[in-house]
């Protein structure tokens, strides 16, 4: 049983995350790039905005102004891959890593929860599993480009996994549970997270232009919604596909 999971896990995430790890190149990857050309932009018209004529040194500071001291650290954020096919291969990289993780997560759900595992029921639970961790998120944290305004990283990634397990949690209490009560409480975990609120920016401000995020935070959507349903229909035949002979039976559809 392990090594069917295993297998069908990395299977289906191989072959959905080479696909989309193909659709990024085209669409998402394209959208960052420009976002990063206004980021960069916007860096350097706020240094020579407050570039001074002559150089000041604050003898009695710690031997650096506040500017170099924020240019040091900008400078000081380790290897990135280069523009081009260091970059290419590292976003295709983790998004084939990414997707078999989630395939392997979608099987261990779809076990733990008995449900027969073929492509229609696969399907139905990579669309929840769409909503749980990247639509109900998206509502209070949309996909942002380079040089967007953002509360800080840690307080957007406990938000997030909060919402994505109360999301989820809903969806199946409203999904598979046939009490009132529990659909009630289903609803009610959907809407937590909402009514908290998500963590917001101290300032609204960014570089790229308003019409380029919309259009990131769309197109980002979409590709998560493609990469889940892909993989639960890759999930479903690759786990038929790995069923011993002896019980293999019709593919269900």
């Amino acid at each position: 049983m392990i090594q069917r999971v295993l297998k069908a896990g990395f299977l289906a995430g191989l072959v959905v995350g080479l696909a989309i790890a193909v659709l990024q190149q085209f669409t998402t990857s394209q959208l960052i790039l420009q976002g990063e050309v206004y980021e960069k932009a916007g860096h350097d018209h706020h240094a020579a905005g407050n570039s001074p004529a002559l150089p000041i040194v604050l003898v009695h500071g710690s031997g650096s102004s506040t500017a170099a001291a924020e240019s040091e650290e900008e400078e000081d954020e380790g290897w990135q891959p280069a523009n081009g096919w260091q970059r290419v291969t590292a976003t295709s990289v983790a998004t084939v890593a990414t997707s078999i993780g989630y395939g392997l997560i979608l099987i261990a759900v779809l076990l733990a929860a008995g449900v027969l595992i073929v492509p229609r029921t696969a399907l139905a639970w990579g669309i929840a599993a769409f909503a749980a961790t990247s639509l109900a998120p998206a509502l209070g944290l949309s996909p942002e480009l380079p040089g967007s305004a953002a509360a800080p990283l840690v307080a957007r990634q406990i938000w997030w996994v909060a919402t994505a397990l109360c999301t989820a949690g809903g969806i199946f209490l409203l999904a598979r549970i046939e009490y009132t009560t529990a659909k009630i409480v289903g609803l009610l975990l959907i809407l937590l997270p909402h009514l908290v609120g998500a963590p917001k920016a101290a300032t609204f401000k960014s570089t790229a232009p308003a019409e380029l995020a919309a259009q990131f935070a769309a197109t980002s959507l979409v590709v998560s919604a493609v990469l889940w349903m892909l993989l639960g229909l890759a999930v479903g035949y690759a786990w038929h596909r790995l069923e011993p002979r002896q019980n293999r039976g019709v593919v269900a559809t």
